[in-house]
């Protein structure tokens, strides 16, 4: 594969953003940037009462990707690729499902200082699931601190990425289906979609995989 400057992968829980970040980063022998998931103390809090504890999981949140995007700027981008499975800009989409009015208004003020100063991804590929399919990956993978994420909230989580990216211009974008696919498990399915995140350099282009089924 060539090897672009910075790459982030994107979408909803369950997704397997994770999973296509790693891929990229073993082909195209780069560094791989992920969020802190677990290292988030008050994730565990927020799914069992999100009203309660939604601001400070969201604060953490956005404070540790702002920290990790401070040292990409030390890191020459030029000499090593980077992948990460997330933007951002994304930070915005989990505060405004999440939080109150007010304090979405202070997130806001704390995100308006903090975005200007992370960098823009060369490309984005942002993956799309059916909400049955995120649910059963979740399901699949165990975190025990998800196992309340239901179907409504996955649906909404979906509905509010499909929204975001269908606005997003900062960078050039790669949307995929990936309902019906398996990039772990099919080499076929995964050579196909690197093939397309090789040649894919500018604008928005939409990848549905043969085979995936619409509704």
């Amino acid at each position: 594969m060539e090897r672009p400057r910075y790459i982030a992968v994107e979408g909803p829980i369950g997704v397997g953003k994770t999973t296509l970040a790693h891929i990229l980063a073993e082909r195209l022998a780069g560094q791989v940037v992920l969020e802190a998931v677990e290292e988030n103390p008050f994730l565990a809090s927020f799914y069992a009462d999100p009203r309660k504890h939604a601001f400070q999981a969201q604060l953490f949140f956005l404070l540790s990707r702002f920290q990790q995007q401070q040292a990409l700027f030390q890191h020459d981008l030029f000499s090593q690729a980077t992948i990460a499975d997330y933007v951002f800009a994304k930070d915005r989409i989990f505060a405004a499902l999440t939080l109150s009015p007010d304090e979405l208004a202070l997130y806001e003020r704390v995100y308006e200082l903090l975005g200007p100063r992370t960098l823009r991804p060369d490309l984005v590929v942002y993956l799309q699931a059916r909400t049955d399919v995120l649910l059963a990956r979740v399901r699949k993978r165990g975190r025990v601190f998800e196992r309340s994420i239901d179907a409504a909230y996955l649906d909404a989580l979906a509905k509010a990425y499909s929204d975001f990216f269908f606005h997003y211009d900062e960078s050039p974008l790669l949307v995929v289906n990936t309902s019906d696919i398996d990039l772990e498990g099919s080499a076929a399915d995964l050579e196909a979609l690197l093939g397309v995140i090789r040649k894919h350099r500018k604008g928005t282009q939409h990848y549905v995989p043969m085979g995936t089924r619409t509704y």
